[in-house]
C-alpha cells in the first residue's frame, strides 16, 4: 500500500471520523476497504451533507476497474472478471485522464444538510437534497465537467462536502434508498433525451431498456410524449412494459428485421457492442444516436456511409446541461417519473452488492445505505 494510502486510510488526529469505503487502486474487490476516515469539513462555499443513501451505478465498476482507458475493448462485466485475475494500474482510467486514488467513490446521494460553511446559505441546514454529481466549474457554456465519486470523493460514506450551487432540496414522499436511486441513472438519461430533442410523437428506441439508465430512458421519453421502444432480455419484458415502453423486442433480435429500416427517430443506446450498426440501420434519414455508455464494448464497427449518406447525427452525452437537474427535482414533485428501487444493502457490503449488480439479473437501481449515527 503506497504512503498517499495509507495517509487516506488514517483520520487524522482530533478530528471527527466517519466509516467511509475507500477506493485504493484499479483491480478487483479487494480495492474497496471499508475503514474509519477523517470526517470532511466544508469550505466556505461549500456545504457538509450527511448521507443517507447512496445510489450504485456502472460508473463505480467501470472507475475502479480503469474500464475508461483506451487500452480497455473489453464490455464491463469481461473486464470485471479480467482485473480480478490480472489486476492493472491504468494511468488514463478515468473520465478525466487518471483517477485519484485512493479515493471515496459514490456518485448518487440522498441526504440531510449537517454543516454549511461561512458564505452558503445556512437555509439549506437541516433540509432533504439529492446532490447534482456533475458539477460545471467552468460554466454550462463549457463542456468541461467534474463528477463527484469519479474526480473527488463521494458518498460512499457517512458524510461528503460538495459546493452549495450542487445540492437540491426536494419535497415528496420518496423514501431515502427511493430518491438515491435518481441522480446519476435518471441525470444520465435527462440528458440524453434533452440533448436529442425528444418530443411529442417520435417513435425513440432504447437499448438496454431495463438497467437503470435505460429504464429511466423509457420513463423519460414517454413523459415527453414519445412512442417508446425497448430493448431487454425475455425475462424482463414485462418489466419494462411496466415503466411505460409502447413496445418491447427482445434482445439478440435484430431490431431492424422486426421494425425495418428508417423507421426510428432517435436511438438512446448505453449498449453498445456487437450491435451498434443495428442501431444504425433503424434511425431514419436525419435521425440521432445519442450515447452515454458503452457496456457491452466500447469499440464499435461503423459503417461510414450508413452515417453520412442518412445524415444521422451522433451524440456523446457526459457533462449534464444546465435544464437537467431541475427539471428531474420538478418531475419528481410533480409526480411524473417514479423510481425502480431493486436491491439496497449496507455501504459495508459493496462488494458483495456490486456482483450481483453484475449478473444484470434486476430491474432498476441499487443502493448502498451508510450507518446512520
Amino acid at each position: 500500500m503506497n504512503s498517499k494510502a495509507l495517509g487516506r486510510l488514517a483520520p487524522m488526529t482530533g478530528r471527527p471520523t466517519m466509516k467511509a469505503v475507500v477506493t485504493m487502486g484499479n483491480g478487483g474487490y479487494d480495492q474497496l476497504v471499508y475503514c474509519d476516515v477523517a470526517r470532511p469539513k466544508p469550505g466556505p462555499t461549500e456545504v457538509l451533507v450527511q448521507v443517507r443513501a447512496a445510489g450504485m451505478n456502472n460508473t463505480e465498476i467501470n472507475t475502479r476497474l480503469g474500464w475508461y482507458s483506451s487500452s480497455v475493448k473489453k464490455g464491463t462485466e469481461a473486464a470485471a472478471l479480467a482485473e480480478q485475475v490480472a489486476p492493472t494500474q491504468k494511468a488514463d482510467g478515468g473520465w478525466n485522464a487518471a483517477t485519484p486514488f485512493p479515493f471515496i467513490q459514490g456518485t448518487d446521494c440522498c441526504g440531510i444538510v449537517a454543516e454549511v460553511g461561512d458564505r452558503a446559505s445556512r437555509h439549506l441546514l437541516g433540509l432533504r437534497v439529492l446532490v447534482r454529481a456533475c458539477m460545471r466549474p467552468d460554466g454550462f457554456s463549457s463542456p468541461e465537467n467534474t463528477w463527484m465519486g469519479s474526480d473527488l470523493d463521494g458518498a460512499f460514506a457517512q458524510f461528503v462536502t460538495v459546493p452549495a450551487s450542487e445540492v437540491f432540496p426536494v419535497q415528496c414522499d420518496w423514501t431515502d434508498a427511493e430518491l438515491a436511486t435518481l441522480p446519476c441513472a435518471y441525470g444520465t438519461a435527462e440528458n440524453m433525451i434533452h440533448r436529442a430533442g425528444v418530443c411529442a410523437g417520435m417513435r425513440v428506441l432504447v437499448a438496454g431498456a431495463s438497467g437503470g439508465v435505460g429504464s429511466a430512458a423509457v420513463q423519460l421519453a414517454k413523459r415527453r410524449g414519445a412512442y417508446v421502444i425497448g430493448i431487454t432480455t425475455a425475462a424482463k419484458m414485462g418489466d419494462v412494459r411496466a415503466v411505460g415502453a409502447d413496445e418491447v423486442i427482445e434482445r439478440g433480435r435484430n431490431p431492424m428485421e422486426l421494425l425495418g429500416r428508417n423507421s426510428v427517430d432517435v436511438v438512446v443506446d448505453n449498449v453498445a457492442g456487437a450491435g451498434f450498426g443495428a442501431m444504425l440501420d433503424v434511425l431514419r434519414r436525419g435521425g440521432k444516436y445519442v450515447s452515454s455508455g458503452a457496456i457491452s464494448g466500447p469499440v464499435v464497427e461503423l459503417d461510414m456511409r450508413v452515417f453520412y449518406l442518412k445524415d444521422l447525427t451522433l451524440i456523446g452525452c457526459t457533462g449534464w446541461d444546465e435544464p437537467v437537474f431541475p427539471n428531474l427535482i420538478s418531475y419528481i414533485e410533480r409526480g411524473e417519473i417514479r423510481p425502480l428501487l431493486a436491491m439496497a444493502y449496507p455501504l459495508e457490503d459493496i462488494a458483495a452488492a456490486q456482483q450481483i449488480f453484475l449478473k444484470k439479473s434486476h430491474v432498476g437501481n441499487f443502493v448502498l445505505i451508510p450507518p446512520q449515527t
